[in-house]
């Protein structure tokens, strides 16, 4: 089972091996810079090969670069998107230097310019990039809220179908939940991820992003929860991780660190509830 979390490169990129070890994941993601402001990747040569020999030889496959929080591929405003390209084209450098295997972006917000051109601009901003052999853009579902897109498994079905490269999708299934995607019983988990395969298709699902959820179903509010304890609920959270399609995809968790509780013990509560 591959199950790990989003951990720090503080000190250095090399420093996310001991981290993701220090909570117990085989598997994990990492920002390479703060998500919040426009900056460059900094990843030395030697911290570099420290990484990729580190995740060698203490941890499975894949790690994910979780792309910027200001990309928006969606977006009309040229300059922003012109940022936007730049951004994700350093994110899969970096990824080809570490030997990561997938950079993690959000289609970002069509602001007023309307879903279908929103798609249309992510499309043709993705198809600018020149993505590294082995590295893989990942697009991410979303809580949808005001006019962000990729809540709707349509919008990714269409990314994806219309991209000149191979792209691949990451779930996230508190963003799915409030997107409107019910995952709180068996038989909803079932007809979610029939829905996905049905849309989307399984052989494009290369990551989920494991977390419970604070608001309901529907609410296009997006607050992670512990795993089986918020709204998704331990039921739900179960027949999810315990799906056929889900049993070889590596589940990365984003949970709150609250309660006396952090990654550690959302990565154990996966475990048990594989093992049940």
């Amino acid at each position: 089972m591959r199950v790990g979390a989003h951990v720090s490169i503080a000190g250095g990129v090399d420093n996310a091996v001991e981290n993701e070890l220090d909570v117990g994941g085989n598997c994990g993601q990492i920002f390479t810079h703060s998500p919040q402001v426009w900056q460059d990747p900094n990843v030395g040569d030697d911290e570099a090969a420290a990484f990729r020999e580190g995740t060698d030889e203490h941890l499975d496959s894949p790690w994910v670069i979780h792309s910027s929080y200001l990309v928006n591929l969606c977006t009309p405003k040229d300059d922003l998107r012109e940022k936007s390209v730049d951004s994700m084209q350093k994110e899969v450098d970096a990824a080809a230097k570490l030997d990561i295997e997938y950079v993690n972006v959000h289609l970002g917000a069509h602001t007023g310019a309307g879903v279908q051109q929103g798609l249309d601009n992510a499309v043709s901003a993705l198809d600018e990039l020149d993505i590294p052999d082995g590295v893989t853009v990942l697009v991410e579902s979303d809580a949808g809220s005001g006019t962000k897109l990729g809540g709707d498994f349509e919008h990714l079905a269409y990314v994806l179908e219309e991209s000149a490269h191979d792209l691949g999708v990451c779930v996230d299934t508190a963003h799915a939940f409030a997107a409107g995607y019910d995952l709180s019983t068996p038989e909803a988990v079932a007809e979610t991820l029939a829905e996905f395969d049905d849309v989307v298709g399984f052989e494009h699902l290369h990551c989920v992003h494991l977390n419970d959820s604070k608001h309901d179903c529907g609410t296009n509010k997006d607050e992670h929860a512990h795993i089986g304890e918020g709204l998704i609920g331990e039921e739900g959270m179960d027949a999810f991780v315990n799906h056929d399609a889900i049993t070889d995809v590596p589940l990365v968790l984003e949970t709150p660190h609250e309660d006396g509780r952090g990654f550690a013990w959302n990565i154990e509560k996966v475990r048990e509830l594989r093992n049940n």
